[in-house]
């Protein structure tokens, strides 16, 4: 097992042999203050785009369900005929950088957040590292109303005009501890200083949204056959917090899963989908973008891989604010 998952799941369990990174966290709080100020006192530039510019983010490492949440309002946005444009680190690709990201782009190359959003949304989004180049590059291609920032709450070269902050509380802010004693990547009063979208199945506030699955796909076969609840799955999945898709599963009534956990973006190889007998597998849509292509490379593979697909359902309030927001800043919904 990796240091990474060893902390993960020191993280999930809030181990109390965490305190002995505090110095490390200190550290980290006093880099991450400078950096800030920095940006704040103009020492370092900070970039403003010439369209509005909305940041999707959250305030912990892992996941908090706002790659589901970006993808709805791609398509709310879509329909309500406003131009949207997305743009992200591309965290895991190769690139090069920037990238523009099409429905023929491999998870390898650009990430595979970047790969699923364009594959559900066909939304025009580049990637990279520099998010300046990246909004050059969209722009360079498509007249746009408003760019979406996938992540990003802590990239202060990038001027926002509007932050949503998914708080995930069925994981919740663990010790409420900075990284690396915690999975904070700000303090908690950060929470503040944004619109905080609570993800969760019982809200205790206006704003918050929950994930709703649909009946699960077959990725790999092209005689489809109907998906059978009862039957036992190989639960295989690279994500930031996985209990959450376990939690999924057994929504959907599947009680027979053994749990085969891989870092968040792994990279995966034809041996993490290999066992001993033929009982399928089971994975996100996250996954499944990493799996296919790993799968065209290996044509011969039988093994059934399902994938459960979820959706970001919102409160109405969510809505009211979305609108109000993007008003201030000239875009009008009807």
């Amino acid at each position: 097992m990796s240091l990474a998952q060893v902390i993960q799941d020191a993280w999930n369990a809030q181990s109390k042999w965490l305190i002995m990174l505090r110095p490390l966290s200190w550290l980290y709080r006093l880099g991450f203050g400078l950096n800030k100020t920095l940006y704040a006192q103009g020492i370092k530039k900070s970039y403003t785009a010439p369209v509005p510019v909305m940041v999707i983010g959250n305030i912990t490492v892992g996941g908090s369900g706002k790659t589901p949440l970006l993808i709805h309002l791609v398509g709310y946005l879509s329909q309500k005929n406003v131009r949207v444009g997305v743009i992200s680190r591309g965290y895991g690709g190769k690139g090069p950088f920037p990238a523009y990201v099409d429905t023929q782009a491999t998870a390898e190359s650009v990430g595979d957040e970047p790969a699923l959003i364009v594959q559900t949304t066909g939304v025009p989004m580049a990637v990279g590292p520099n998010r300046q180049q990246s909004i050059e590059l969209l722009l360079s291609k498509q007249e746009l109303d408003l760019i979406i920032c996938d992540d990003g709450l802590q990239h202060w070269a990038l001027n926002r005009q509007i932050e949503w902050i998914v708080l995930d509380n069925n994981r919740g802010l663990g010790n409420q501890k900075l990284l690396p004693e915690g999975y904070l990547r700000e303090p908690v009063e950060r929470l503040r200083k944004g619109t905080v979208i609570e993800h969760a199945a019982q809200p205790q506030s206006a704003l918050h949204m929950h994930l709703a699955p649909s009946q699960p796909y077959l990725l790999n076969h092209v005689e489809s056959h109907a998906f059978d609840p009862n039957l036992p799955f190989y639960a295989v999945v690279g994500i930031g917090f996985p209990q959450r898709f376990y939690r999924t599963l057994e929504s959907l009534g599947i009680q027979q899963f053994q749990c085969h956990e891989f870092p968040d973006h792994h990279d995966y190889e034809i041996e993490d989908l290999d066992f001993e007998d033929q009982y399928p597998i089971i994975t996100t849509e996250k996954d499944a973008v990493k799996i296919m292509a790993l799968l065209k490379q290996h044509p011969d593979y039988q093994r059934d891989i399902w994938v459960v697909p979820v959706e970001a359902i919102l409160s109405s309030a969510c809505y009211e604010v979305l609108h109000q927001q993007l008003l201030e800043h000239g875009i009008s919904i009807s």
